[in-house]
């Protein structure tokens, strides 16, 4: 029973890419192969198969490094109650299978990264500046895995806050493990609050350039048109000068963040500037 549901469950985000002429029946294969031999068939929340879903589907762009990440309207523009999907989110975090970024685009712009994905990331750069920094400073790669990472959960962290983490498992922290951190792109620090960091996805500066590039792209192109709208059937065919993102990830986000519409009608799925 555990495997139908959770079939139906991948069915079920597959067909939210708006149109069934776009379903692609290997990716649809694949994704209800992840959600079907998931360890211990334990069936995941519509959160995460909605995140997961997402992640499949993820741009692959050349020469970018950066894990597969979710933004938070893009899964509000899937799971339809905002309160649900951030109860279910905090869950996640505290389970670790989550981590949540503030990125900065914008004030209310968040991501999401599957929590092994973020830490294979600091493994990587660790491993990257071997023999380049002495050891007793490069050990802070493996205390933020171990001891700051799994317990703290927020988006930012104060010095004194990382402090009082490493003091707790008798270790010492210096203006030299955080400059590696900032360094190597895993806190970047906050301008309005001194010795305040955010927690960071390292080499995402490229991809925020073209999240940037590309609402505005498609805001522009929707709005030169008469009555501000289009078939989402013909939207995404369109492509994006600006963005390497591509169509659809845009179109989620704009609608979660309401700054787009969709509708029904019967020649199908309309995307819109809201009216009024």
């Amino acid at each position: 029973m555990s495997a139908v549901v959770l079939a139906l469950k991948a069915l079920r985000f597959v067909l939210f890419t708006f149109t069934a002429s776009h379903i692609d029946i290997v990716k649809l294969f694949v994704c209800l192969c992840i959600f079907v031999l998931i360890e211990d068939w334990i069936i995941p929340s519509d959160t995460e198969v909605a995140l997961r879903m997402m992640q499949e589907q993820f741009p692959k762009i050349d020469k970018v490094s950066v894990p597969p990440f979710v933004l938070l309207s893009q899964l509000y523009s899937t799971v339809k109650d905002r309160t649900f999907v951030d109860r279910e989110l905090e869950v996640m975090k505290q389970q670790r299978l989550v981590r949540v970024f503030k990125l900065s685009t914008g004030q209310d712009d968040f991501a999401i990264m599957f929590f092994h994905d973020y830490i294979a990331q600091v493994n990587a750069a660790k491993s990257r500046l071997e023999g380049k920094h002495p050891q007793k400073d490069l050990i802070i790669f493996d205390w933020y895995i171990n001891h700051i990472l799994p317990i703290h959960n927020d988006v930012g962290i104060t010095y004194m806050h990382l402090e009082s983490l490493l003091y707790r498992v008798g270790q010492s922290l210096h203006e030299n493990h955080i400059s590696l951190l900032i360094k190597a792109g895993f806190l970047v620090r906050q301008l309005a609050e001194d010795k305040s960091y955010w927690l960071a996805i390292p080499n995402i500066g490229f991809l925020l350039k073209n999240l940037t590039q590309g609402r505005k792209e498609l805001l522009s192109l929707l709005s030169r048109r008469q009555y501000k709208e289009m078939l989402m059937s013909l939207l995404e065919k369109k492509k994006l000068r600006m963005s390497q993102l591509g169509m659809q990830f845009h179109i989620r986000d704009l609608i979660g963040s309401g700054q787009l519409c969709l509708s029904r009608t019967p020649a199908g799925w309309l995307v819109h500037i809201p009216r009024g």
